[in-house]
């Protein structure tokens, strides 16, 4: 079965977004979209050079016809984070480039499963579910599906073990107000506290409930990597294209992407990020985690930050 996805912006973000769909055989046919006509033609080129190497796909330039008969349409397009600044104060311009694509690509792939990249990726997933007419379980974030990636590879290396057994997740905005449910993490299927204790080895590991160290990690490793080198796009590409992956195979996977909330954990009318189940249909179910008093607390912190700014934006 051929499979289309549609990516709207051709920054950095959405050319490895494009780039890396291809590698990794997500899809037989790519449209890169830009208001800038000629750099989504010379990413699309670039990137199609490339295809005798990889699974047979077609990558091409596009408009916003071009996406009918889309499964996924992937939004990156906005102005990116300048070193300093944080994503919540990219929030009104990126909003209003958001409501001028959002009837354009709506019109002509009312069916896809969209998947917003773009920062502040909470607030504009939160504004395309509030004017596109979509279901909302066919709109998702991002979200903190990279911080989570962020999360699983640092406790990986401190307890030198492979991060696929590290389940531990990121939950909050997309941004300084996230949090890690401590009570929730696993190594191997131990506590997170007693997996140290349990193996024989445990001089290797380097953890002594650094919760508090851990969490600044991954929240600044954003602004880390865009002081570092201007942008951020390699790791949240491969993050966009595990989302497309999870959504395509149709299995259930449990992803912190951020989702319209009604009532979990306290919080109404907010997009952030908590476990949920994504498949062919998007999001499938939202997965309540039995959270202690003190993160039900953050979790509606990070709620209530979200919906100041909301409640400052002119949608």
């Amino acid at each position: 079965m051929s499979t289309k996805i549609t990516v709207i912006g051709a920054g950095s973000v959405g050319a490895a977004i494009t780039n890396d769909i291809m590698v990794q055989g997500i899809a037989s046919e790519v449209v890169l979209i830009d208001i800038n006509k000629e750099k989504a033609l010379g990413e699309a080129l670039d990137i199609y050079q490339g295809a005798p190497f990889c699974s047979p796909a077609v990558i091409r330039a596009g408009d916003y016809q071009d996406a009918a008969g889309s499964q996924i349409v992937i939004i990156t397009s906005g102005v990116p984070r300048k070193p300093g600044q944080t994503r919540l104060e990219l929030a009104q311009t990126n909003v209003n480039i958001l409501k001028d694509i959002t009837p354009k690509i709506v019109k002509y792939a009312p069916d896809a499963i969209y998947i917003l990249v773009s920062n502040p990726v909470d607030i504009l997933t939160y504004v395309f579910t509030k004017i596109s007419g979509i279901p909302e379980n066919r709109i998702l974030g991002s979200g903190t599906v990279l911080d989570t990636s962020r999360l699983q590879s640092e406790l990986a290396r401190r307890f030198c073990i492979s991060p696929k057994n590290v389940h531990a997740h990121v939950y909050g905005e997309h941004g300084d107000s996230s949090f890690v449910p401590w009570s929730l993490a696993t190594i191997a299927n131990n506590k997170i506290d007693d997996y140290k204790a349990n193996v024989a080895d445990s001089d290797r590991i380097r953890w002594n409930r650094d919760y508090q160290e851990v969490e600044e990690f991954v929240k600044t490793s954003g602004a880390q990597v865009i002081k570092c080198k201007g942008a951020t796009f390699y790791a949240v590409a491969i993050s966009v294209c595990h989302i497309c992956k999870c959504i395509l195979n149709g299995s259930g996977t449990a992803l912190t992407v951020s989702t319209m909330m009604h009532g979990e954990y306290g919080v109404e009318d907010v997009c952030l990020s908590t476990l949920a189940l994504v498949g062919s249909d998007g999001v499938h179910t939202k997965i309540i985690s039995p959270l202690t008093e003190e993160e039900n607390k953050k979790m509606q912190t990070s709620a209530q930050k979200l919906r100041e700014i909301i409640d400052g934006l002119e949608i």
